[in-house]
């Protein structure tokens, strides 16, 4: 593998690496470790964990999908690769 392919594979994993690191805070350290502290602030009449547990991890999954789809167009055109 040349070295520009290389660096272009290692910005991908390292991208995907933080977003998942970032989901995996949201949905399970929220939504599950700190779900009784967050209780505490009520949202609509239910604590902010349990809305992270039911609600909140899915719409952070869904805008870090919109934010990876974002960044790799702008990575694609960095390394000369998009599909424009």
């Amino acid at each position: 593998m040349d070295n520009n392919a290389s660096k272009y594979w290692q910005a991908n994993v390292r991208l995907v690496s933080i977003l998942l690191v970032i989901w995996f805070v949201v949905s399970y350290g929220f939504g599950i470790i700190l779900a009784e502290p967050l209780n505490a602030i009520k949202i609509g009449g239910v604590g902010l964990g349990f809305w992270f547990a039911q609600n909140g991890s899915i719409y952070v999954f869904l805008g870090l999908c919109f934010y990876y789809a974002s960044q790799m167009n702008k990575l694609d055109k960095q390394f000369g690769v998009s599909e424009d």
